[in-house]
């Protein structure tokens, strides 16, 4: 069973890495459109419809890896001090009661959104020759599925931490720096950083 949870993760993250670099070319599109429009005096009317639609997709795509790292906002002022037993049947109600109807109407309903988008041969109306909005309408329920696929993954951790008591594990990623570990790495103390701080505040003064 945590081999199959851990390859569902291995998905989702694949899938977060992969569409992660439409920031990349969502950064460069900006770029060029300032350049074009400010320097050039070329803007282009199709420009801000592509950054949403970019954008659009890199957020959604993004939902079951976050998900898989469990990266997504929780209000844990009270939930960090509860047991993982008491974590896990809270995370379980919610899961089903909230998450997975919101996200399967999100996957029903955007399946025929997308449908009826393709079928009319959808464009942008922002201007008179707008990009194609069809593949766009797309990604919501392809979004929906990934995101419904690693949330019965989250539910079946879930009914596992109640029956052990302990969390299982997850799939490894990147994570933000911890200060602590990076500090016995380069072998700095607390009065090395002193020493720094007061020279730092001598340079200031002078």
């Amino acid at each position: 069973m945590q081999k199959t949870l851990l390859f569902v993760d291995r998905i989702s993250t694949w899938v977060g890495h992969a569409f992660s670099f439409l920031i990349v070319g969502l950064t460069l599109l900006i770029t060029w459109e300032v350049f074009s429009r400010y320097a050039l005096d070329n803007p282009h009317d199709w420009a801000f419809d592509i950054m949403n639609m970019l954008y659009g997709t890199f957020f959604m795509m993004a939902g079951a890896y976050t998900l898989a790292k469990n990266g997504h906002v929780r209000g844990d002022v009270l939930y960090s001090f509860f047991r993982p037993r008491t974590q896990a049947t809270l995370d379980l109600l919610l899961f089903v009661v909230f998450f997975i109807p919101g996200v399967f109407a999100l996957t029903y309903a955007g399946y025929y959104y997308a449908a009826d988008s393709w079928a009319i041969n959808e464009h942008s109306g922002t201007t008179a020759d707008g990009p194609p909005i069809y593949p766009f309408k797309t990604v919501i329920p392809v979004a929906g599925a990934f995101l419904l696929v690693q949330g019965i993954v989250e539910i079946i951790r879930c009914v596992i931490c109640i029956r052990q008591g302990a969390w299982s594990s997850r799939e490894e990623d990147v994570e933000e720096v911890d200060v602590d570990k990076l500090k016995e790495m380069v072998h700095v103390t607390e009065v090395d950083l002193q020493v720094l701080d007061a020279s730092a505040a001598k340079g200031t003064a002078k």
